[in-house]
């Protein structure tokens, strides 16, 4: 019997089995506001047969947004929109976090009112596009641009964001937060030598790099719980010019700094590409011996795969992204071992019901 539909704990959460539906950006809230609808409400509950949803990337206040139509959670109107969504999904029985996220330098001045972005160095990411739709959703891959340096009151500023979206989503019903510190976005681009050129507390050595992430995350675990908090991290994904020589034992010096705060859950996400690095099994080793708490893996895990993770303790939690967008009941298709629908990837980011709540179950 696979591991991965015994019902298990996420302290103090129960979870109905060990899957989880991975954060995927759809674009689709509500305009003006970036709220939260109806539409996304049905999206959730439809696939609110995993353990825990991840919700899509969500932003923390005006200025950390990179694409369009992705939601907020720093509104009254964005947690108003939410409560419908994690009810939906609470009565189907899942859990459910809310993914916080600043995109740092991986924006466009249309989302800064005419400003620059803001990030740890004054560095244009390479080959990295946002998404920019205009009112009819209409969207085209635009690049990024250079960002100015984040000043100390722009990063107190930020800290302080995070907690405050931190407690939106509670009062949303959210049962926790997942703390985006990877792909590339702001949180990664402290970590990561190659996007961070500080010469202050925030840059340099390992224990200044990941100083900014140990900020946020102390001051989320002070409005909410150091339970309620999960965090993302990449070490092995460079897409976004995120290629950092020294990013894997950053990230392992993070993961004890992370465990000595009790934090609820780490989640691993890995590359998803065809020829996409191996994680090597030593790196998983390490990480679960800095790491006790729950790990969460994700990145185009088959079964057989998430039932290896599971077994040799690497994992307790296996995150499925793509999947669960084509197969609102993914769950029972690979639980029954049924074929599983392929997505439509041209209706991935905005638009309307069409490739997002109209994808059939098996009945």
């Amino acid at each position: 019997m696979s591991k991965l539909f015994e019902s298990t704990q996420l302290k103090p959460l129960n979870l109905q089995n060990r899957i989880v539906m991975a954060p995927m950006t759809r674009a689709r809230s509500s305009q003006p506001g970036n709220i939260p609808n109806a539409m996304m409400a049905n999206y959730y509950q439809q696939r609110a047969s995993a353990g825990l949803i991840i919700s899509e990337a969500t932003q923390i206040s005006d200025d950390s947004q990179g694409y369009s139509f992705t939601p907020g959670v720093y509104t009254n109107e964005q947690v108003a929109g939410w409560k419908t969504v994690t009810q939906a999904a609470k009565a189907q029985g899942a859990a459910m976090f809310c993914q916080l996220w600043h995109v740092g330098r991986v924006s466009h001045p249309t989302f800064q009112r005419g400003d620059k972005p803001i990030a740890p160095s004054a560095l244009k990411p390479v080959e990295t596009k946002v998404w920019i739709a205009d009112e009819q959703g209409n969207g085209n891959m635009v690049d990024c641009v250079e960002p100015r340096v984040m000043t100390q009151a722009d990063i107190d500023r930020v800290v302080a964001d995070f907690a405050h979206a931190a407690k939106c989503a509670i009062d949303a019903g959210f049962d926790g937060v997942e703390i985006h510190g990877g792909n590339g976005y702001l949180i990664d681009q402290f970590l990561r030598t190659n996007s961070n050129h500080r010469t202050d507390s925030y840059g340099v050595t390992r224990e200044n790099r990941i100083r900014f992430l140990l900020e946020v995350v102390d001051a989320v675990s002070n409005v909410i719980g150091a339970h309620k908090v999960g965090v993302r991290l990449a070490p092995f994904i460079t897409f976004k010019d995120m290629n950092c020589p020294d990013i894997v034992p950053t990230i392992l010096e993070a993961a004890k700094q992370l465990q000595a705060r009790d934090i609820g859950y780490l989640h691993l996400s890995e590359a998803d590409w065809d020829d996409a690095p191996v994680i090597p099994e030593p790196f998983r080793i390490e990480l679960r011996e800095y790491f006790t708490n729950t790990i969460i893996v994700a990145g185009r895990y088959t079964q057989a795969r998430a039932d290896e993770m599971l077994n040799k303790g690497y994992a307790d939690l296996v995150a499925f992204g793509r999947p669960f967008i084509a197969n609102p009941d993914f769950v029972s298709r690979l639980q029954h071992q049924q074929p599983l629908a392929d997505l439509d990837g041209t209706t991935l980011f905005g638009g309307n019901e069409h490739g997002y709540t109209d994808y059939p179950t098996l009945g």
